[in-house]
């Protein structure tokens, strides 16, 4: 796919997942918003998914972790092929098909439950070391949020990963610096972040994560460990009165609201 078909792809996602909020008044837009071109990059160059074929054994996994973005993911699958569009209509709706929190069972291409924050690694290094076992030369990438690094489950699989030499294995946080009551560093410091990872003995790698160049590179990164990227992002990315706004990890965009960041995502 070419650079500006993927910049479309982008702002397809960003639309699609702004309408769905906005027809359920769901939260998570900003949140959902940060992650477009990591989830665009993934899908459309690197991931081997089939579409036609969902459940290939041989198939590359993704699991985001941080499930109350489910809407990004959504959008992203539908843009995919994954399943019709008109899906994202039932989003977080009554009689719906889409919760607000992933439900692996709830489409086509989704690999795992999402939503309980620190869940999400340990199930994907379990992918990681079946596929191990079962000399697949699939891979497994989980996308966790930097909030969700308060989280003390998520520093096992941390732990634990580099041990078993899970090179099949791709962390992608999602460092947009804000989380559910605040500031994610004035919540818990995370920092020195790459410094902590590397002394767990991950390959480290820190990127632009809106620059989708940046983010194919690092994913194509060869090592012999499990790999991390620490993606620096902006909530509400695309959206000027979303952008680096706490509000909108909870707000839902109205109508004029909405309008208006259909006009600058378009431009």
């Amino acid at each position: 796919m070419k650079k500006t078909d993927l910049v479309q792809t982008t702002k397809n996602i960003r639309k699609a997942l702004l309408m769905m909020n906005h027809r359920s008044n769901a939260s998570h837009s900003g949140s959902a918003l940060s992650i477009v071109e990591l989830l665009t990059v993934l899908y459309f160059k690197y991931l081997n998914v089939d579409p036609e074929n969902p459940k290939d054994p041989k198939r590359d996994k993704f699991i985001l972790s941080k499930g109350h973005a489910s809407s990004g993911l959504y959008a992203t699958l539908a843009e995919r092929g994954f399943f019709d569009k008109s899906y994202l209509d039932r989003f977080y709706v009554d009689n719906g098909i889409l919760p607000g929190h992933i439900d692996f069972e709830a489409a086509p291409g989704l690999e795992s439950a999402a939503g309980s924050l620190g869940h999400g690694l340990s199930v994907g290094m379990g992918m990681a070391i079946a596929a191990k076992y079962q000399k697949l030369k699939s891979r497994v990438v989980v996308m966790i949020s930097d909030g969700e690094l308060n989280e003390g489950s998520i520093w096992e699989p941390l732990l634990l990963a580099p041990h078993l030499k899970l090179d099949n294995l791709t962390v992608i946080v999602d460092y947009n610096k804000i989380q559910s009551f605040g500031i994610t560093n004035e919540v818990i410091n995370l920092e020195p972040l790459n410094e902590k990872l590397k002394a767990f003995n991950w390959h480290v790698i820190e990127i632009n994560g809106h620059d989708m160049k940046e983010i194919e590179q690092a994913l194509n990164a060869k090592t012999s460990q499990p790999k991390i990227i620490i993606a620096h992002t902006i909530k509400g990315k695309g959206v000027s009165y979303m952008e680096n706004k706490l509000e909108w990890h909870y707000r839902s965009p109205n109508k004029e609201l909405l309008d208006q960041a259909y006009g600058e995502i378009d431009n």
